[in-house]
Protein backbone atom coordinates (compact mmCIF):
# COMPACT_ATOMS: atom_id res chain seq x y z
CA UNK A 1 0.00 0.00 0.00
CA UNK A 2 2.80 2.61 0.55
CA UNK A 3 4.64 1.81 -3.19
CA UNK A 4 1.77 3.33 -4.69
CA UNK A 5 1.53 6.57 -2.19
CA UNK A 6 5.30 6.85 -2.55
CA UNK A 7 4.99 6.87 -6.40
CA UNK A 8 2.71 9.36 -6.34
CA UNK A 9 4.48 11.79 -4.21
CA UNK A 10 7.40 11.51 -6.71
CA UNK A 11 5.54 11.90 -9.68
CA UNK A 12 4.52 15.29 -8.09
CA UNK A 13 7.55 16.25 -6.96
CA UNK A 14 9.03 15.40 -10.77
CA UNK A 15 5.97 17.62 -12.07
CA UNK A 16 6.69 20.15 -9.47
CA UNK A 17 10.23 20.42 -10.22
CA UNK A 18 10.73 20.53 -14.51
CA UNK A 19 7.45 23.44 -13.41
CA UNK A 20 9.65 25.24 -11.60
CA UNK A 21 12.53 24.83 -14.19
CA UNK A 22 10.71 26.21 -16.87
CA UNK A 23 9.09 28.89 -14.69
CA UNK A 24 12.80 30.17 -13.41
CA UNK A 25 13.82 30.04 -17.68
CA UNK A 26 11.03 32.46 -18.52
CA UNK A 27 11.65 34.46 -15.51
CA UNK A 28 15.11 34.48 -16.21
CA UNK A 29 14.93 36.11 -19.35
CA UNK A 30 17.56 33.36 -21.53
CA UNK A 31 18.71 34.31 -24.38
CA UNK A 32 20.38 33.13 -27.77
CA UNK A 33 23.45 33.42 -29.01
CA UNK A 34 22.39 36.20 -31.33
CA UNK A 35 20.66 38.16 -28.46
CA UNK A 36 17.27 37.52 -28.97
CA UNK A 37 14.91 35.39 -25.94
CA UNK A 38 15.20 31.85 -26.52
CA UNK A 39 11.01 31.79 -26.63
CA UNK A 40 10.47 34.03 -29.88
CA UNK A 41 11.30 33.13 -33.26
CA UNK A 42 13.54 35.72 -35.27
CA UNK A 43 12.61 36.61 -38.96
CA UNK A 44 15.96 35.12 -40.86
CA UNK A 45 17.60 37.59 -43.33
CA UNK A 46 19.16 36.72 -46.00
CA UNK A 47 22.48 37.13 -44.39
CA UNK A 48 24.88 35.17 -47.17
CA UNK A 49 25.48 34.94 -50.69
CA UNK A 50 26.96 31.95 -53.04
CA UNK A 51 30.76 32.84 -53.63
CA UNK A 52 31.29 33.08 -57.17
CA UNK A 53 35.00 33.10 -56.55
CA UNK A 54 36.17 30.25 -54.96
CA UNK A 55 38.20 30.42 -51.16
CA UNK A 56 41.42 29.17 -50.27
CA UNK A 57 41.58 26.53 -47.66
CA UNK A 58 42.59 28.45 -44.36
CA UNK A 59 44.32 25.12 -43.26
CA UNK A 60 46.27 21.95 -44.47
CA UNK A 61 44.15 19.08 -45.81
CA UNK A 62 40.83 21.08 -44.98
CA UNK A 63 38.12 19.71 -47.43
CA UNK A 64 37.14 21.91 -50.40
CA UNK A 65 34.34 24.05 -50.02
CA UNK A 66 31.24 23.67 -52.17
CA UNK A 67 31.36 26.72 -54.61
CA UNK A 68 27.60 25.90 -55.09
CA UNK A 69 24.57 25.74 -53.68
CA UNK A 70 23.50 22.15 -52.46
CA UNK A 71 20.09 23.01 -50.79
CA UNK A 72 17.87 20.98 -52.65
CA UNK A 73 20.60 17.61 -52.83
CA UNK A 74 19.76 14.47 -51.97
CA UNK A 75 22.56 12.87 -49.72
CA UNK A 76 21.09 9.76 -47.92
CA UNK A 77 20.92 6.01 -47.96
CA UNK A 78 19.80 5.74 -51.28
CA UNK A 79 21.40 8.60 -53.22
CA UNK A 80 24.12 10.85 -53.31
CA UNK A 81 23.05 13.78 -56.01
CA UNK A 82 27.32 14.90 -55.64
CA UNK A 83 28.07 12.05 -57.33
CA UNK A 84 25.93 12.85 -60.51
CA UNK A 85 28.92 15.19 -61.56
CA UNK A 86 31.63 14.38 -59.35
CA UNK A 87 31.68 10.87 -59.40
CA UNK A 88 35.11 9.44 -62.02
CA UNK A 89 32.60 8.15 -64.04
CA UNK A 90 30.73 11.70 -64.82
CA UNK A 91 33.27 14.89 -63.82
CA UNK A 92 34.85 14.49 -67.11
CA UNK A 93 31.65 14.86 -68.83
CA UNK A 94 30.36 17.43 -66.75
CA UNK A 95 33.36 19.76 -65.88
CA UNK A 96 33.38 18.81 -62.79
CA UNK A 97 35.84 18.46 -60.08
CA UNK A 98 36.54 14.98 -59.66
CA UNK A 99 36.66 13.13 -56.31
CA UNK A 100 40.25 12.41 -54.46
CA UNK A 101 41.32 8.51 -54.47
CA UNK A 102 41.04 8.78 -51.08
CA UNK A 103 36.97 8.38 -51.29
CA UNK A 104 37.19 5.31 -53.53
CA UNK A 105 39.44 3.67 -50.73
CA UNK A 106 37.36 1.17 -47.72
CA UNK A 107 39.28 1.08 -44.20
CA UNK A 108 41.36 -1.50 -45.44
CA UNK A 109 43.22 0.89 -47.78
CA UNK A 110 41.57 -1.42 -50.58
CA UNK A 111 40.60 0.30 -54.22
CA UNK A 112 37.08 0.10 -54.89
CA UNK A 113 35.05 0.85 -58.04
CA UNK A 114 32.50 3.13 -56.24
CA UNK A 115 32.24 5.67 -53.62
CA UNK A 116 33.26 3.88 -50.15
CA UNK A 117 30.13 3.93 -47.40
CA UNK A 118 32.83 5.56 -45.05
CA UNK A 119 32.83 8.92 -47.90
CA UNK A 120 29.54 8.66 -49.06
CA UNK A 121 27.85 11.70 -47.02
CA UNK A 122 29.80 14.53 -48.71
CA UNK A 123 28.20 17.20 -46.70
CA UNK A 124 30.02 15.07 -43.33
CA UNK A 125 33.23 17.31 -44.52
CA UNK A 126 32.24 19.43 -47.62
CA UNK A 127 30.32 22.41 -46.65
CA UNK A 128 29.08 25.51 -49.50
CA UNK A 129 31.18 28.82 -48.65
CA UNK A 130 29.20 31.47 -48.28
CA UNK A 131 30.38 34.90 -46.92
CA UNK A 132 28.43 34.47 -43.83
CA UNK A 133 28.50 36.49 -40.87
CA UNK A 134 30.15 35.08 -37.75
CA UNK A 135 27.91 33.51 -35.04
CA UNK A 136 30.08 34.13 -31.91
CA UNK A 137 33.86 36.16 -31.97
CA UNK A 138 36.48 33.95 -33.74
CA UNK A 139 40.03 34.24 -33.50
CA UNK A 140 41.27 31.75 -35.90
CA UNK A 141 44.07 32.44 -37.81
CA UNK A 142 44.94 31.05 -41.44
CA UNK A 143 48.46 29.10 -41.40
CA UNK A 144 51.14 30.74 -42.95
CA UNK A 145 52.51 28.15 -45.35
CA UNK A 146 49.42 27.21 -47.74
Amino acid sequence: MKKPILAGALAVAATLSLAGIGLAQSISGINSLRGADVDKPLAAEQVFQQEIVRFNREYRQQPPLVPHSIDQYQIDLRANQCLTCHDWTNAGDRGAPTLSMTHYLDRNGRELDQVAGTRWFCNQCHVPQANAPELVENVFESTSDR
